[in-house]
């Protein structure tokens, strides 16, 4: 089997504090490196629409929701997993290159919608689209099942991760290990 870096990285700790596992590293080590290749590649799709990462995040929200396309910033924040204040901010950005617009919502007096305009909504559905091609072009050295089998291992992963974070279980400390 071919090495990558993450394998040498791996083999040079071992020699270096054979009294410590890396292993976990060749996990979580990939993942970052591979959430950077995505995030570029992504971030090269959205430069000419000017658009970064984050407010794709955003208008997939909105396109997700069905028409009229509209969520009030309580849903965008807590779908983005954002704090109100940063969502504040995208909402901003995304108004004033005309993709979003903020309503009154007919349904609460005192709130607001946040909803695609004619041209954001074509803005996400052109963007999705091209940055799915992306993704697909990606993953095409795996095999569909290679891919779900991958996809069900991060899940149950994702999953641990963040209920642990629910719980707020802090990561052992250093002095703690032995």
């Amino acid at each position: 089997m071919q090495q990558d870096a993450l394998d040498r990285i791996v083999g040079e700790w071992r020699q270096v504090r054979p009294d410590l596992d890396p292993s976990p590293l060749a996990i979580l080590g990939r993942l970052q490196r591979l959430a950077g290749l995505v995030r570029r590649r992504v971030d090269t799709i959205l430069k000419p629409y000017g658009l970064a990462w984050e407010l794709l995040d955003v208008l997939g929200t909105l396109r997700r929701a069905g028409p009229p396309f509209r969520r009030t910033p309580t849903a965008l924040y807590r779908a983005c997993m954002l704090s109100s204040g940063a969502m504040t901010n995208r909402i901003d950005r995304l108004e004033e290159a005309g993709l979003v617009s903020r309503v009154p919502d007919p349904e609460d007096r005192r709130g607001t919608l946040v909803g695609l305009t004619a041209h954001g909504l074509e803005v996400v559905d052109e963007v999705i689209a091209a940055v799915w091609t992306t993704q697909a072009q990606l993953v095409t050295g795996l095999t569909e099942t290679e891919r779900e089998h991958l996809s069900t291992l991060l899940r149950t992963l994702l999953l641990t991760l963040e209920g642990s974070e629910s719980t707020n279980e802090a990561p052992p400390h250093p002095d703690r290990l032995r």
